[in-house]
């Protein structure tokens, strides 16, 4: 039986998709093709006149020590984000999916930090963590005598950022992780137990591996919040600071942008993003459709 769809008019299914494409070629394909011929050039501050230099942005971006320190902070941000988030969540998602009484609201305690926006994320960890009246410093002074200088200290400020980033991600691999373990074949998860495995050995040799396909794509969409989703961290936490040490790529390309007016610097770094974005995607899609099923 033919199960594709006849229109009378051959211009019909194009009138019906027009809206879409309108839309797309509005509010996504002309601002980035807008984006990538103005990395080409250099905007003068005072007259606003476009000044037409090829690769000299990236050469800048590539070769000025102030932006390698930016590049490394977000890789050394993305990584630990991408880590922590993970392996947190996989691990939560292990207990909250055992038969307990009451793992409905363990889940839903677990999840709500996802449903916050950063912005009050931000907010939220900007009055715990203030090293003057913040409740941290204040249980840790009473407890231990220490009040740490959190915003203040390079790498307390990178590690303050890092732990936010993944408090609020945490709930969103564990959403994935959950429907990948209920989903799993139950059959050889008996076998095994009938074996003789431990239950470290049940998880590593079948568990880990039969998720994944999630994993893959859990390690794509954590890049992507990495890359992205700080920029309200770093604007309400840390500005950038102390001394450019939690400035990354996504809060430069605004500071370069809106704050020093360099708009062909802050569009080469939108490119560049963009096409760490474009490789990340090939690559769930390469490794992801390969084993997009669980075996049975």
């Amino acid at each position: 039986m033919d199960t594709h769809a006849a229109y009378k008019s051959r211009w019909l299914p194009w009138l019906l998709l027009a809206p879409t494409f309108i839309i797309l070629l509005v509010f996504l394909y002309y601002p980035t093709f807008e984006t990538f011929m103005l990395s080409l050039f250099k905007v003068s501050l005072l007259t606003g006149r476009k000044i037409f230099v090829g690769f000299e942005n990236y050469k800048e971006i590539f070769t000025d020590p102030k932006y390698r320190q930016i590049f490394w902070n977000t890789a050394v941000f993305s990584f630990f984000v991408v880590l922590l988030s993970m392996a947190v969540g996989l691990g939560l998602s292990v207990l909250a999916n055992q038969k307990i009484r009451g793992r409905g609201f363990y889940r839903l305690m677990l999840i709500w930090p996802y449903a916050l926006s950063p912005a009050v994320a931000g907010v939220i960890f900007l009055f715990l963590f203030n090293e003057q009246s913040g409740i941290v410093n204040y249980l840790l002074g009473i407890t231990l005598g220490i009040t740490p200088n959190w915003l203040t200290d390079p790498v307390l400020a990178m590690a303050l950022l890092i732990f936010v980033a993944v408090w609020k991600n945490v709930g969103y691999n564990v959403v994935f992780y959950i429907a990948g373990l209920q989903n799993l074949p139950g059959e050889v998860l008996e076998a095994a137990l009938i074996d003789g495995a431990t239950p470290w050995q049940r998880f590593w040799k079948i568990t880990f591996p039969l998720l994944g396909p999630m994993t893959i794509f859990l390690l794509i969409m954590n890049t992507i919040y990495a890359f992205f989703d700080a920029f309200a961290f770093v604007d309400l936490l840390t500005k950038g600071g102390p001394s450019n040490a939690t400035n990354l790529l996504i809060y430069n390309i605004y500071r370069d942008g809106f704050e020093y007016y360099k708009t062909g610097l802050a569009a080469a770094q939108s490119v560049i993003l963009f096409v760490a974005v474009v490789i990340l995607t090939i690559i769930q899609l390469r490794f992801g459709e390969s084993r997009t099923h669980y075996g049975g």
